[in-house]
C-alpha cells in the first residue's frame, strides 16, 4: 500500500512535470515544520517523525562491519596508509630507546662520536616521522572525503527510487537534514578519525611493548589504571549516543522550519496571517534547545575525561617515586637512563590514549548519526524496476491505456484518513485496513482519443492518474498501456511516454532555458524556442530583457499562474511523450489565462492521448469520452451530451458548475456565516464611533 498524496514532490523522471499532492497537514501552532510525520503518526499530528514499519531501523544500531565496508572498495590505498602508520609507529620506538643510550653510555663515557650518531638518529626519526605523517594526512583524507561522497550519492540515489508515499509523510527539511547535518555530521569520523584510530592503536601497542623491553615492573605500575579509564570512557560514549541522536532531531525540526517559514510562500503566508514574531519566537526556541542540547553534549561525561587527563599528568611523577624507591630499597636498581626514557615514552603513551578515548566518545556519537543515515538507506523501494522490464518503444507506441478492474487504497498511518479517496469505498476485508480509494474501475482510453475524468473533490480522480503515471502501484488489477502493464516495463521508457501537467507547477530556481531543458538536457536551443512557441509563451520570454536566460525565482514566482503553467506545458512538449495526465491543469486560474492555457493544452493533445482531469466541466464537454467518478467507483461512463440526457451525476455537476455565483449552494455558503455575522458586527460598531464622534463624545 501507498501513502497519502498530501505534500509536493516533483518527480523528475515524469518529463520534467510537477506532480503536487492536496490537503496535507503541516502540524498543530503555527502551521509550519509541525513534528516529523511517519508510520504510527498521523499527518500533522505534530509527532516526531518515525521510519515505516517496513524499512525503518528503529532502535536498532548499524553493525560497525557494515560501516566498515564503506571503505571496501579503496582497500589499495588503506593499505598504503595502515603500512604509513606502521613504519611511523616503529620508528617511534626508537628515539626512547637512542635517549637511553645518550644518558647511560654517551654521556657517562665522554663519547662525542656515539653521542653525535645518537643525536643524529633522533633528529632522522623526528624529520621521517614527520614526513611520513603529511603523506599519512594526504592519503587518509582523500579516502575519507571518497567514503564521504559515495555516502552522500548513496543517500540521495536511493531517495531518487523511493516512492511518492515516502515524500508525502515526510517533511522536505527532514530529508535535508539527513543529507546534510546527519552526513555532514559523520565527515570528521570518517575522513580522519578512523585512521586516528588504527594510528593510535598501533601507537599504544608498539610503546607498550618498548615499555616492558624497558623495564617490566615500570610498565605494570603504570598501566594498572587504564581499564578503568576504559570502562568509565563507554559510559560516557552511551551517553553521548543518546544526546546525539536528541540533537540531530532537533537540527531536523529547525531545518524544516526555515526551509518552510523562509520559501516564498511561507514568509507570504507569515506576513499575511501576521505571524512572523510567533515564528521568529518558534525559531527562537528551538534555538535555545539545540544549544543546551550543545552544552549537555560537551560537558557529558568531562568531570571523567578530566579525571583521566589529572590521572595522565601526575602518573610521570608516581614512575619517579616508584623508581626512587626501587633504589633506595636495592631491590633490582634501575638506570637514570631507564627513568628518563620511560617517561618519555610514558608521555607517548598517554596522548594516543587520551585520544583513543577521545575518538570512542566520538565515533558512539557518530553511530547515532550513522542509524539516522541507515534508516534511509533501509527504506523499501516500493516501485521497483523488475530485473526483467522491457522497453516501451515511443515509436512504436500507439497510445492507449487500459484500467483493468484497479482496485487502490493509501495506506492508513495512525489513523489518518485514506487520503485522496475522501470517504472511500468500505473494504471487504478486516475492519481495521483502510477503505478503497478506487474499487473495481474499469475503462480503456483509446488510442488518440480525449478522455476526461470528474467527480467530486476527493473521488480519486488524480489517484487514478497518479496510477498511470505509475506513481503508486496498484493493488488489484492492472493499468496497461498498449496491452502491456505499467509494472512489466522500464521506469526511464514509461516516464517517456506518460507526461503530466499539474496544476501546481514546479519550476527552480534557475533561468527559463534550465527549467525547460531539464526535460531533455540534450535540446537545442531552437527545440527549446519551438516548444516555448507551442506552448504560447515565446513571445512573453522573448520580451524579457534577459529572454530565456531570465531566472524565474523561487518556484517561478516572477511569473504569474498561467506563465508558469504555459512554461511547464513547454516543458513537457519538449519531453514529447506520446500519453498526456493534464491534472486540473487550469483550475485555479482566471477566465482569460484559461483561455490561453487551455489553448496551449490543445495545442499539446493533437496527435496524442490526453486524460484530463478538471473541476470547470466547460474545459471538458469536447472530450471523446467522460468518467464520471464517486467514492472511487464509475458511475458514469459517455459523452457530454448523453451523460446530460441521463439526468444523473454529470447533469447535477454540470448544473452546478453553471449556477451563478451568487447562487451557490446553501452548503457552501454555511461556512461563511459566521465571518459575515462579525463583519456586520464590526461595522455596526465602527457606525456607533462614528456618531459618537459627531455628537462631539470624548474618546478616552
Amino acid at each position: 500500500m501507498a501513502s497519502d498524496p498530501s505534500t509536493r514532490l516533483m518527480r523528475s523522471a515524469a518529463g520534467g512535470a510537477a506532480v503536487a499532492g492536496r490537503g496535507g497537514g503541516r502540524g498543530a501552532g503555527d502551521g509550519f515544520g509541525g513534528g516529523r510525520v511517519g508510520a504510527g503518526s498521523a499527518p500533522g499530528s505534530g509527532g516526531r517523525w518515525t521510519a515505516p514499519a517496513s524499512g525503518g531501523r528503529g532502535s536498532n544500531p548499524v553493525p560497525l562491519r557494515r560501516i566498515a565496508r564503506l571503505f571496501s572498495p579503496y582497500r589499495g590505498r588503506l593499505g598504503a596508509v595502515l603500512a604509513l602508520i606502521g613504519l611511523s609507529a616503529l620508528l617511534g620506538m626508537a628515539s626512547p630507546f637512542l635517549l637511553r643510550a645518550v644518558l647511560d653510555r654517551a654521556i657517562p663515557h665522554r663519547d662525542t662520536a656515539l653521542l653525535s650518531w645518537l643525536v643524529g638518529g633522533m633528529i632522522a626519526v623526528a624529520v621521517i616521522t614527520q614526513v611520513l605523517g603529511v603523506a599519512q594526512t594526504l592519503l587518509s583524507n582523500r579516502v575519507g572525503q571518497r567514503v564521504m561522497h559515495d555516502l552522500r550519492a548513496a543517500v540521495y540515489r536511493h531517495l531518487q527510487r523511493l516512492s511518492l508515499a515516502f515524500f508525502t509523510r515526510t517533511r522536505t527539511g527532514e530529508v535535508q537534514s539527513r543529507i546534510a547535518n546527519d552526513i555532514g555530521g559523520v565527515q570528521t569520523v570518517v575522513t580522519t578519525t578512523a585512521t586516528s584510530i588504527v594510528s593510535n592503536v598501533t601507537t599504544v601497542l608498539t610503546t607498550i611493548v618498548a615499555m616492558f623491553l624497558l623495564d617490566w615492573r615500570l610498565a605494570a605500575f603504570a598501566l594498572v589504571l587504564l581499564p578503568v579509564f576504559i570502562a568509565l570512557t563507554r559510559r560516557v560514549g552511551a551517553e553521548r549516543k543518546r544526546i546525539a541522536t536528541t540533537r540531530q532531531g532537533t537540527l531536523a525540526d529547525m531545518s524544516t522550519l526555515v526551509e518552510e517559514s523562509l520559501s516564498v510562500s511561507g514568509v507570504l503566508l507569515g506576513k499575511t496571517m501576521g505571524r512572523g514574531q510567533a515564528l521568529a519566537e518558534r525559531f527562537q526556541k528551538e534555538s535555545a534547545d539545540l544549544a543546551e542540547l550543545e552544552v549537555r553534549s560537551r560537558m557529558a561525561g568531562r568531570w571523567v575525561m578530566a579525571s583521566i587527563q589529572m590521572t595522565f599528568a601526575i602518573m610521570p611523577v608516581a614512575v619517579y617515586w616508584f623508581a626512587g624507591e626501587s633504589l633506595a630499597s636495592g631491590s633490582g636498581a634501575v638506570s637514570i637512563g631507564t627513568v628518563v626514557a620511560f617517561t618519555t615514552l610514558q608521555t607517548r603513551l598517554f596522548f594516543p590514549i587520551g585520544q583513543l578515548l577521545s575518538v570512542g566518545l566520538d565515533v558512539q556519537t557518530s553511530l547515532a548519526l550513522f542509524d539516522r543515515v541507515y534508516e534511509y538507506l533501509d527504506l523499501p523501494v516500493e516501485i521497483a524496476e523488475r530485473p526483467d522490464a522491457g522497453e516501451l518503444r515511443l515509436d512504436e507506441l500507439a497510445g492507449e491505456v487500459r484500467f483493468e478492474d484497479v482496485w487502490f487504497r493509501y495506506e492508513r498511518e495512525g489513523g489518518a484518513d485514506s487520503g485522496d479517496g475522501g470517504e472511500g469505498v468500505a473494504d471487504p476485508g478486516p475492519a481495521a485496513a483502510p477503505e478503497w480509494t478506487l474499487a473495481g474501475v474499469a475503462f480503456t482510453v483509446a488510442a488518440g482519443t480525449r478522455t476526461a475524468i470528474v467527480g467530486e473533490t476527493g473521488s480519486g480522480k488524480t489517484t487514478l492518474a497518479y496510477l498511470a503515471a505509475r506513481l503508486y502501484d496498484v493493488e488489484r488489477g492492472a493499468v496497461r498501456i498498449d496491452g502491456v502493464d505499467v509494472r512489466e516495463v522500464t521506469l526511464d521508457s514509461l516516464a517517456a511516454a506518460v507526461g503530466v501537467v499539474s496544476q501546481e507547477t514546479y519550476l527552480f530556481h534557475s533561468s527559463i532555458r534550465d527549467n525547460l531543458r531539464f526535460a531533455r538536457p540534450d535540446a537545442s536551443d531552437a527545440e527549446i524556442e519551438a516548444a516555448a512557441r507551442a506552448a504560447r509563451i515565446h513571445e512573453l520570454i522573448a520580451g524579457l530583457p534577459d529572454g530565456y536566460d531570465t531566472v524565474v525565482g523561487e518556484r517561478g514566482y516572477r511569473f504569474s499562474g498561467g506563465e508558469k503553467q504555459r512554461i511547464a506545458i513547454a516543458r513537457t512538449i519538449l519531453r514529447d511523450p506520446p500519453i498526456l495526465i493534464l491534472d486540473e491543469a487550469t483550475s485555479a486560474l482566471d477566465v482569460e489565462t484559461e483561455r490561453a492555457v487551455q489553448g496551449a493544452l490543445d495545442d499539446l493533445a493533437r496527435g496524442r492521448t490526453p486524460i484530463a482531469i478538471a473541476h470547470r466541466l466547460s474545459t471538458v464537454r469536447d472530450a471523446d469520452q467522460i468518467v464520471v467518478l464517486d467514492h472511487g467507483r464509475i458511475v458514469e461512463r459517455g459523452s457530454h451530451e448523453a451523460l446530460l440526457d441521463q439526468h444523473g451525476r454529470y447533469a447535477a455537476l454540470v448544473a452546478r458548475d453553471r449556477e451563478p455565483a451568487g447562487r451557490g449552494r446553501r452548503e457552501d455558503a454555511a461556512p461563511l456565516a459566521p465571518l459575515r455575522s462579525r463583519a456586520d458586527g464590526r461595522c455596526r460598531r465602527r457606525a456607533s464611533t462614528s456618531s459618537a464622534r459627531t455628537t462631539g463624545s470624548p474618546r478616552r
